[in-house]
């Protein structure tokens, strides 16, 4: 396996960055050895791009990523896409381990943007910047597929 970085969703390396001051860490063994090896280049998308922990919910509503208390938030979600990209390039990713259902992260999967938790098909602003500029973005959830690509 390759020894290049990898970007990952801050709240699945461990912050408390989630809209609730939540993590979901993420636990395969082979995230915590890339960890530990200092592989994994972690980002918030939201907390970079300035938004306080925790806020309210946001879901993607179109092309605008909407607070559940009806502020606009998408001028701030993609200051944080922006550096989610920056920091990508700058570190030579391999690719991205991103946090599924986030407005940000999801990588297959969004809230639909009615606050009722119904999920669909779809990407959060971030990993749409990443994908665009070429990065594979997986979530938490294909592991077996990420050590595949590293593996080529």
């Amino acid at each position: 396996m390759n020894e290049k970085k990898i970007l990952v969703s801050g709240c699945l390396f461990g912050w408390h960055c989630r809209y609730d001051d939540g993590d979901t860490p993420c636990l395969h063994p082979m995230f915590l050895k890339w960890k530990e090896e200092g592989r994994l280049i972690p980002v918030c998308p939201e907390v970079f791009g300035g938004l306080p922990t925790p806020r309210p919910d946001c879901q993607r509503v179109g092309d605008k990523v909407m607070s559940c208390v009806g502020g606009d938030c998408t001028k701030e979600y993609t200051a944080g896409a922006k550096e989610a990209l920056r920091l990508a390039t700058e570190n030579d990713v391999a690719l991205c381990i991103m946090k599924e259902d986030s407005p940000s992260c999801g990588s297959t999967h969004i809230y639909d943007g009615t606050f009722t938790d119904t999920i669909k098909e779809g990407q959060g602003l971030a990993v749409e910047y990443l994908r665009k500029a070429g990065y594979k973005v997986f979530s938490e959830n294909m592991m077996d597929e990420v050590i595949e690509e590293l593996k080529k």
